[in-house]
């Protein structure tokens, strides 16, 4: 599976946690994320990440791009309701095209949890079929 992440400023260290308590599960599958996420999650597990522009620079954008290509099977967007920040990513958008798509999304970790378990379980296998990887070009 070819799983994006992107996280807002003031969540980068959970999503940073977070890849660290599935470094297991995420290491069977493709990463990429935004800039600053990708090189923090990288660090912090040894996992391989393909690493997009930061945020405000457009890497939003890119993983957004490979949205609407159907290239992503998982996109975790850990972000802060409360306190959005100019330059960060608007998740409007990246929401719309995992709908249009339909793509699964969490956007808080508590939902992200859910979704890593039922990657595991295999419960997202049918994503297999609607983007087959060796027509994609990915893992």
């Amino acid at each position: 599976m070819n799983i994006a992440l992107i996280a807002h400023d003031s969540k980068k260290e959970l999503m940073t946690q977070f890849c660290i308590a599935y470094c297991g599960i995420l290491s069977k599958h493709s990463l990429c994320a935004t800039g600053t996420t990708g090189r923090l999650v990288a660090e912090a597990t040894g996992l391989e990440i393909e690493k997009y522009l930061g945020g405000e620079q457009g890497g939003d954008q890119q993983i957004a791009a490979r949205i609407a290509c159907n290239e992503i099977d998982l996109l975790l967007l850990f972000r802060d309701p409360l306190n959005p920040r100019p330059g960060e990513p608007n998740e409007f958008n990246l929401l719309r095209l995992c709908d249009v798509h339909n793509i699964p999304v969490a956007t808080n970790s508590a939902t992200a949890e859910s979704l890593i378990h039922g990657l595991e379980r295999g419960d997202l296998d049918w994503r297999d079929i609607v983007n087959p990887k060796k027509l994609s070009g990915y893992r």
